[in-house]
């Protein structure tokens, strides 16, 4: 590979994990003066790469948005990271994405030097994927949409379906997405509300009606998986529950998914976990199959129904069956 190519890839590499570079700064991370600077991006733009000047007083430059999808340059770790999601893909994560992610992976898998594609199939040959008959699955097209829309900090209006079915119109400023593995969710700011609120993806229907330019709001809690966790695990749900599990928290975690529960850690051999339910029969069971001895805090109804569960559970130790 002669100097100056291997000098463009360098350039290349540079304007696709930052947003604006000036033009000193691309200098002296090459080693070459402005002017080669400027060169070497006309060379770019002749190759289809999108390059925008951008304006002030330092001048600077900008990847942007082609008519046309310009080839990627991938290190090592970014191959191994995009093989894996689409092999995650194929398998139903994304409704109507199992075909083509497969034949972007076929792409990848035949361009990516021996090493990576070892390690690309060793890793995909010990990873199943656990998802359960009914999952909701969200739409490819959806997805994209809110994310645009994260990313421009673009208010969005859509129709969103509650859960008690009822289905309302939101004009949101979305911030992010977040998977949880088996469902994903829109955080943002409702307007209406004037709060923050999750959405879950897939009670969100298309078309989105695009708005008006927002700056962006301080986000609602550092740790934004905790918070969405805390949210999902308990919003929704008729009784909100509290109780005092005597087991390690890392233990409760290993039974509680992030979406079932929030955990509080009280000691190295307690913790507080918060939960909800529609029901107290189920929500009972579901902590009883934690494992682990427990005492709960509130609500009262549901000390009552574990002692009829219990009761019950006695009465049918004590049976015996000819």
């Amino acid at each position: 590979m002669s100097e100056t190519a291997a000098q463009l890839l360098r350039l290349l590499r540079l304007l696709q994990v930052h947003r604006d570079w000036t033009g000193g700064e691309l200098a002296e991370r090459l080693g070459v003066t402005p002017r080669t600077i400027r060169r070497y991006v006309d060379r770019l733009r002749t190759l289809g790469y999108p390059v925008h000047a951008v304006p002030g007083v330092a001048g600077g430059y900008r990847l942007g948005s082609g008519a046309v999808m310009p080839p990627l340059l991938l290190d090592d770790e970014e191959a191994v990271a995009i093989a894996v999601g689409l092999r995650t893909a194929a398998g139903g994560t994304v409704a109507g994405l199992e075909e083509t992610a497969i034949r972007v992976l076929a792409k990848l898998e035949q361009i990516v030097p021996a090493r990576l594609r070892e390690s690309i199939e060793a890793l995909s040959a010990v990873t199943l994927p656990l998802t359960g008959p009914g999952a909701p699955t969200v739409g490819p097209d959806l997805l994209t949409a809110l994310a645009a829309s994260c990313r421009a900090h673009e208010k969005v209006k859509f129709s969103y379906r509650t859960h008690a079915g009822e289905v309302t119109t939101r004009t949101v400023e979305p911030y992010r997405l977040v998977h949880t593995g088996r469902r994903w969710y829109l955080l943002g700011y409702d307007v209406a509300k004037d709060d923050w609120r999750t959405f879950r993806a897939d009670r969100i229907s298309l078309p989105l009606t695009p708005g008006t330019r927002f700056r962006p709001r301080t986000p609602p809690a550092e740790d934004l998986t905790a918070y969405v966790s805390q949210k999902v695990a308990s919003a929704p749900y008729r009784y909100q529950a509290r109780v005092l599990m005597h087991a390690p928290a890392d233990r409760v975690a290993e039974r509680i998914p992030p979406t079932a529960g929030r955990i509080e850690v009280v000691s190295a051999t307690s913790c507080i976990l918060h939960s909800g339910a529609n029901s107290l029969d189920g929500l009972a069971l579901h902590i009883g199959m934690v494992g682990a001895d427990f005492a709960v805090l509130d609500p009262p109804e549901l000390r009552e129904e574990v002692r009829r569960i219990a009761d019950r559970f006695t009465r049918a130790s004590r049976t015996t069956q000819a």
